[in-house]
């Protein structure tokens, strides 16, 4: 019998992304608080996004805005790295970027955490930007998952393709 497996990976839905910040940019022209602020959300490049506002306080409510349609949309926030504000003559804005792929460091510490506390016969190897994850039983697998969901990571983990 060949091993069961499964990948672990942190990946964005670019259409959900785009969904996401197209809802937070309408309400942002529509709700009363954000009217003449200036505010907006603006997509730059594939995984960069950039609040706009006049004031320091409405770009960080704008963000407040974007988070909660990322929720809405599945996004996890632990993918969003959102900068400070910074004036910049008479508005303020915040960059962010998604983060995409496990960085090497971030691959290291997972993987070690699957030996170190996953069940025995589990086998980590890190590939890239994705970590593929074998065993014998699938119930061990089943358990690494369980104990990757209830650590305290700061990166957006999904599981891909269980075999």
């Amino acid at each position: 019998m060949a091993d069961a497996s499964f990948d672990i990976v942190s990946e964005i839905d670019l259409a959900e992304l785009d969904n996401a910040i197209n809802q937070a940019s309408r309400e942002l022209s529509t709700r009363f608080d954000f009217r003449g602020t200036g505010a907006k959300v603006e997509r730059s490049g594939d995984e960069a996004v950039t609040l706009t506002a006049e004031t320091e306080d409405r770009v960080k409510a704008a963000l407040d805005v974007l988070k909660e349609k990322l929720i809405k949309r599945g996004i996890s926030l632990k993918a969003l790295d959102a900068g400070e504000p910074q004036a910049s003559g008479k508005t303020s804005k915040i960059d962010g970027t998604f983060q995409q792929g496990i960085a090497q460091d971030k691959a290291k510490k997972i993987t070690k955490i699957i030996r170190d506390e996953g069940p025995k016969g589990v086998k980590p190897q890190i590939q890239g930007d994705k970590i593929r994850v074998t065993g014998k039983k699938r119930d061990d697998l089943q358990e690494v998952i369980t104990l990757l969901k209830n650590s305290d990571l700061d990166v957006a983990l999904q599981f891909t393709n269980y075999r």
